[in-house]
C-alpha cells in the first residue's frame, strides 16, 4: 500500500473517530441536562409511593409504568440516573487525578522509582476493576463508594498514562529537543499540553464507563448506594424478584445504564495518537 493510501485511510479513520466521539459527547450532554433538570421533568420526587396504581404497565399516563409500590418508574429512573451519574463523575475525577496525572508524573520521577511504581501498579492493573472496587468499598464503607470506584479504576489508567508518557519522553522529538538545548521544563510543558489535548478525552471516557459499571454493580450486589440514595444498580436489584412478571421497573433503569456507559465509551473513541 502506498504512503498516500495510508495517509488517506488514516484521515478517514480520524474523521470517523471524531464523529463517534461527537455522538458520545452529545449523548453525555443530554444525560447531563436530564440530570440537571431531574426535579423539573419528573412527575414525583425520589421514592414517592402511590403516585399511581401499583404495577401498571407502560401506557400513556405512565410512560415507564409503575412499580409494586405505585412509584412512577420514569421519575425513579431519572432520579437514579442522577445518583449514578454524579457518583461516576466524582469517581472519574479521582481516577484521572490518581491514575492519569500520577502516571504522567511517575515518568518524571527518578527512573528506578518510576519503574518500580509502574511494576507495582501493573500488578494492581491486572485485577478486575470491580474486584478492586469491592475491596476498597469494604475497607472504606459504602457511603463513599464513588471514591472506592475511582481508586479501583486508577491502576489501569495509571499504566496507560505511564506507558504513553514514557514514549513521549523517549520519542525522537524529545531527543532532538534535548540535543538542541531546550530546557527540560519547556519540554515538560509541551508534553503535558500534548497529553491533555490528545489523551484526556479518551482517558475520561474510559474512566467514566468503567466507574459507572463498577458503581452500578456494587449497588446491585449490596456494596454501593443504599436508600434513600437509590441509583440504577439498586433499582435493577430491587426489581429482580419479578423480572418475568413485572419487567418494566428493571428494564428502563437497565436501558439508562446501558446508554450512559455507551455514550462514555463512544466519547472515548477520540485518541490523539502519538506525537510526530
Amino acid at each position: 500500500m502506498s504512503d498516500g493510501a495510508r495517509i488517506e485511510m488514516g484521515g478517514r479513520g480520524s474523521r470517523l473517530r471524531t464523529a463517534i466521539s461527537a455522538v458520545g459527547l452529545a449523548g453525555l450532554g443530554l444525560v447531563a441536562v436530564i440530570v440537571a433538570l431531574s426535579d423539573v421533568i419528573t412527575r414525583a420526587p425520589a421514592g414517592a409511593v402511590h403516585v399511581g396504581l401499583s404495577s401498571l404497565p407502560p401506557d400513556v399516563a405512565f410512560a415507564f409504568g409503575t412499580d409494586a409500590l405505585g412509584r412512577d418508574v420514569m421519575s425513579e429512573t431519572v432520579h437514579a440516573l442522577a445518583v449514578t451519574f454524579s457518583g461516576a463523575l466524582l469517581a472519574t475525577v479521582i481516577a484521572i487525578v490518581v491514575g492519569a496525572v500520577g502516571g504522567f508524573a511517575a515518568v518524571r520521577a527518578p527512573l528506578k522509582l518510576g519503574v518500580a511504581l509502574r511494576g507495582v501498579v501493573g500488578v494492581l492493573g491486572s485485577v478486575p476493576v470491580l474486584l478492586l472496587a469491592v475491596v476498597a468499598v469494604s475497607i472504606m464503607g459504602h457511603e463513599i463508594a464513588p471514591i472506592g470506584a475511582g481508586l479501583a479504576a486508577s491502576p489501569a489508567i495509571f499504566n496507560r498514562s505511564f506507558d504513553r508518557a514514557l514514549r513521549l519522553a523517549c520519542s525522537r522529538h524529545a531527543e532532538y529537543a534535548r540535543a538542541t538545548g531546550i530546557p527540560a521544563l519547556t519540554l515538560l510543558r509541551r508534553d503535558l499540553v500534548y497529553e491533555v489535548r490528545g489523551n484526556f478525552l479518551n482517558v475520561a471516557g474510559r474512566a467514566l464507563a468503567s466507574t459507572t459499571i463498577a458503581l452500578a454493580t456494587l449497588s446491585f450486589l449490596g456494596f454501593g448506594a443504599a436508600p434513600p440514595h437509590v441509583d440504577l444498580g439498586l433499582m435493577i436489584a430491587a426489581a429482580r424478584a419479578n423480572y418475568l412478571d413485572l419487567w418494566w421497573p428493571a428494564l428502563f433503569p437497565a436501558l439508562a445504564l446501558i446508554l450512559l456507559v455507551l455514550f462514555a465509551r463512544l466519547a472515548a473513541a477520540l485518541d490523539g495518537g502519538e506525537p510526530p
